[in-house]
């Protein structure tokens, strides 16, 4: 069970419970969607739950650190879909595994990615200067 000692870690725990679920119905429900959020929803929004991940375990370091740690962790998701040994994309055939690691590189989830963690951190500055 994850102990939240600080109100800040709360809401980065529900940040991330929330982007999760957007993420989630992005793909289920993308039929629902314009075709732009629904090529790009999904990956965006995978790169600022790991952001709002980030900043709920290192709640008291800058926000620089979250988005240097988020981009780290996404490309580096990213590019080891380059790698394509049998007991990994075994993995990756799993619906946890997909989610996770991805099946492919694709250059432009490298955009979405950026695009994500770029936005999460605006909103965290955001959230932060009127919350202070």
């Amino acid at each position: 069970m994850i102990q939240l000692n600080t109100k800040r870690q709360f809401v980065y725990f529900i940040a991330v419970v929330l982007v999760i679920i957007l993420g989630l119905a992005s793909r289920k429900y993308s039929n629902f969607l314009p075709t732009f959020l629904a090529e790009n929803a999904g990956d965006t929004l995978w790169a600022m739950m790991v952001y709002f991940g980030f900043r709920l375990l290192f709640v008291g370091k800058r926000i620089l650190t979250a988005v240097s740690l988020s981009f780290l962790f996404s490309f580096g998701i990213e590019f080891s879909q380059l790698y394509q040994a049998d007991w990994i994309n075994q993995l990756r055939a799993t619906i946890l595994g997909a989610l996770i690691l991805g099946k492919g590189f694709l250059l432009v989830d490298l955009i979405r990615y950026t695009v994500g963690i770029v936005l999460a951190a605006f909103l965290d500055k955001l959230s932060l200067k009127y919350n202070n």
